[in-house]
């Protein structure tokens, strides 16, 4: 997909396409980004996030080690960059969030609303995420980290921390032992996170997470682009610190190679393949709208090709930066236990918040080592959670449209940051965790992946693919390559995600049916917003017969096109007859004669500018 990468990716400095005079294309209405590195940082803090830290090393070892690459980054080739490039060149055309796109074709406008349930949905649970991170984080600020020793009064008998009573060198055969035989040894960190008294503290950080996204963005990109050279940056320093620290650990060295050690037999498993996929899919946070909302702020000539390569490429390779410092530290621990990695090493919330302070209990000056990486961690929810509520702030605000909520956007941020806030209480009481993870399993899987199908064929075969290459011409002044987006990816996706299936189950609690059955409602809800919209829209467009409605209702509106009137020429220039509503562009044989012929049929003009023809039947 990259037979142009080279002029596509040579551009001046401030975005602008070869042979542009200068860059006065501002958006005074909706607002720019104050220049391009904090759009290209902000879509990196969107992108890498806390699944970068929890969810790759995990498959990447599940996955036959090193053997996982050549599968993962195919799918960033032929599957991510395609798509993340799609939906960038989308919003940054239109100048539009994830609703107002959908004048392209006006009876997919639920495929919108469809993304706005999704990022409903992970907003509301990604916070509470975050506000465990900001949780771990105040309390590491003390003399010895409270998930240490088993002495507290929520532990149980089975508890055995690897510090307890000094641990001597029998102790640690017993310990060996126990994990080798019995199973049933609980860390201290398993049962601070599971039993530990947390709650009320809790809601008060998701209090305090909440007001933060809330400041960084009352001011709109404006603001929050600002942040992001922080938020964006600072979690590499983390790291790399946490990186140095890891690797000068004895056992660090087995870690490593448990994690990069190939499998080449499982290069030929097709679950291997559907995970490398699903993990660019998701990582990536393509189908959340957020990539369109973002983009709508970049300039109208910004080279978004070279920027989607550029933050893709950096999404995966901060993954697999990441698995290198957690295996280090998971290899020490390993170490020093006597047991095998894999006892261990866990996913999800479970090796960031249990294994991994665990493992930081060991180090010297430990309290300054669980500070550090909860505050990445924190960094890293939050690049992805600003995004996520100004996606639904500026649909809301586009959808309006008008003076008097553009004006007072700061409010509909306030009250979407409320609403997130009431809405994430129940997350955070002691069956919290259950529901966090339905939302996380069930609200933005499979759904997803239909919406991203969906969207494809929507702009390739329903608006068509040489119409949008046109328009991605238009914009960035090079003709795009036209194999570059295909809606085979998210097929493929959507194929490995029903065959994969299995249902969900947290340690070694089962989901009951009632759970799984609210879990598909949440993934349906986002996804039933397609037809009903275009339902609605079919029945209230023009036409005698249904196949009529359907043309009307699935052609570009007339006010589809870019947003700033010096960008709209072609077939986007004002239409003075109905021979140029087609979204055509018309080229005459004889220019000269064809002037002189429309110059005396030309309509009237009126004051105000617009044309008004002197036959009233037309």
């Amino acid at each position: 997909p990259f037979p142009l990468l080279l002029p596509l990716l040579s551009s001046s400095p401030n975005g602008a396409v070869p042979g542009e005079r200068s860059k006065q294309d501002k958006s005074v209405k909706r607002g720019n980004w104050g220049n391009q590195i904090e759009f290209v940082l902000t879509s990196v803090g969107y992108a890498v996030g806390l699944g970068n830290v929890w969810r790759f090393p995990y498959l990447c070892y599940r996955n036959g080690g090193g053997a996982f690459m050549f599968p993962y980054f195919i799918m960033l080739v032929f599957c991510g960059i395609p798509l993340f490039f799609m939906e960038l060149s989308f919003g940054q055309f239109a100048s539009q969030g994830c609703l107002g796109v959908w004048r392209v074709s006006p009876m997919f406008k639920g495929v919108g609303y469809g993304m706005m349930v999704v990022s409903t949905y992970i907003g509301i649970y990604y916070n509470v995420v975050i506000c465990i991170a900001f949780y771990y984080f105040f309390v590491s600020m003390t003399r010895v980290l409270p998930w240490t020793y088993c002495s507290n009064a929520w532990n149980t008998p089975d508890c055995v921390g690897v510090l307890d009573g000094n641990l001597s060198s029998h102790a640690a055969v017993n310990l060996t032992r126990l994990f080798n035989a019995t199973q049933k040894r609980t860390s201290p960190s398993k049962e601070y996170w599971s039993r530990g008294e947390v709650r009320l503290p809790l809601l008060g950080c998701l209090g305090v997470s909440w007001v933060v996204v809330f400041l960084c963005l009352i001011k709109g990109v404006k603001s929050s682009g600002k942040v992001v050279y922080f938020t964006a940056t600072f979690p590499y320093v983390v790291l790399t610190i946490l990186f140095v620290r890891g690797i000068t650990l004895e056992g660090a060295l087995t870690g490593i190679m448990y994690y990069l050690t190939p499998q080449w037999d499982k290069i030929l498993d097709a679950k291997v393949w559907g995970d490398a996929a699903s993990q660019i899919f998701y990582s990536l946070g393509c189908a959340w709208g957020g990539l369109i909302t973002m983009a709508s702020y970049n300039k109208f000539h910004n080279n978004c090709y070279r920027d989607s390569i550029i933050i893709s490429i950096t999404n995966c390779a901060t993954s697999v930066y990441a698995g290198f410092v957690i295996f280090s530290i998971l290899g020490f621990m390993a170490n020093h236990l006597g047991v095998d990695i894999s006892k261990v090493a866990d996913h999800g919330p479970g090796l960031a918040f249990v294994a991994y302070p665990e493992a930081l209990t060991l180090l010297p000056i430990s309290p300054l080592w669980s500070i550090l990486f909860f505050f990445m961690l924190i960094l890293l929810g939050l690049g992805t959670q600003f995004c996520l509520l100004e996606t639904l702030v500026t649909a809301i605000v586009d959808e309006v449209g008008n003076e008097w909520i553009i004006r007072r956007k700061t409010f509909v941020t306030l009250g979407v940051a409320v609403a997130g806030f009431l809405l994430g209480i129940p997350l955070t009481t002691q069956a919290g965790i259950y529901w966090l993870l339905l939302m996380d399993n069930y609200a933005a899987s499979f759904s997803l992946v239909v919406i991203s199908c969906i969207m494809c064929v929507a702009i390739m075969y329903i608006y068509g693919h040489r119409n949008y290459f046109k328009d991605i011409e238009m914009m960035l002044g090079l003709a795009a390559p036209h194999q570059l987006i295909l809606p085979v990816p998210p097929q493929f996706i959507l194929v490995f995600t029903v065959i994969q299936y299995r249902p969900i189950s947290y340690n070694e609690y089962v989901y009951p049916t009632w759970a799984i059955s609210i879990g598909f409602l949440m993934a349906l809800s986002s996804v039933i917003c397609i037809p009903i919209y275009a339902i609605y829209k079919v029945c209230h467009s023009e036409g005698d017969t249904l196949l009529e409605r359907l043309k009307n209702a699935t052609k570009a509106s007339k006010d589809w096109g870019p947003a700033l009137a010096e960008h709209r020429s072609g077939r986007y220039a004002p239409a003075f007859s109905p021979s140029t509503e087609s979204h055509l562009e018309v080229q005459p044989l004889h220019p000269e004669k064809a002037r002189n012929e429309a110059a005396a049929v030309s309509p009237a003009q009126g004051s105000n500018g617009s044309a008004h023809s002197q036959d009233s039947r037309l």
